[in-house]
C-alpha cells in the first residue's frame, strides 16, 4: 500500500528543516496532495512533518480519482490516455500499481508529482491545529479519504 498525504496547514511560520522535509515530498502549498510508497523513509519525514500534514493508506479507488479529476501532466494540463506511461494501458492500472508500490509517482515522466486540491465542501468537521488522535486532522489521519473526496 502507498500513502496518501496532503498538507493542511500553509507556509508562514514554517521552520527551515520541516520545510526541507515538505519539498521533499513534493508538498510546496497548502491543500497540495501526494501519493508516497509506504517505506521507513517516508513514513519517517512523514512522522516529522506531522504538525503540517495528514496521511492515510491509499487504495486504487482514491488513487484513480485523484488520477483522472486532479492528475495533471506538463504544461498543467489534465491527463488523458496518451499521456499515460506506455506498460499502462489505463488509468486503472496505473492507480493500482500506484496503490500498491509497484511505481511511484516521481518517477512517472511528464506526470505532476502532486495534486491540487480545493478546501473541502462544508469545511473541516474536526481541528485543523491538533492531531488525529486528539480530535484534530493531522498526522495519521483514517478518516482523511472522506475529507478528500470532498476537496476533488
Amino acid at each position: 500500500m502507498a500513502y496518501l498525504v496532503v498538507r493542511i496547514k500553509g507556509t508562514v511560520n514554517i521552520p527551515q528543516w520541516a520545510r526541507m522535509t515538505l519539498d521533499g515530498l513534493n508538498l510546496d502549498r497548502r491543500f497540495r496532495a501526494t501519493i508516497v510508497p509506504e517505506s521507513d523513509e517516508y513514513l519517517g519525514m512523514l512522522r516529522r512533518v506531522k504538525e503540517e500534514v495528514a496521511w492515510t493508506k491509499a487504495d486504487a479507488g482514491i488513487v484513480k480519482e485523484l488520477l483522472e479529476k486532479r492528475g495533471r501532466k506538463t504544461g498543467y494540463k489534465p491527463l488523458d490516455k496518451s499521456d499515460l506511461p506506455k506498460e499502462y494501458k489505463s488509468i486503472d492500472e496505473l492507480a493500482s500499481a500506484i496503490a500498491e508500490n509497484k511505481v511511484s509517482m516521481s518517477k512517472l515522466e511528464g506526470i505532476k508529482p502532486w495534486f491540487a486540491l480545493s478546501p473541502p465542501k462544508g469545511g473541516f468537521k474536526r481541528k485543523t491545529k491538533t492531531q488525529y488522535a486528539q480530535q484534530g486532522v493531522l498526522g495519521d489521519d483514517s478518516e482523511l479519504v472522506e475529507i478528500v473526496k470532498r476537496m476533488l
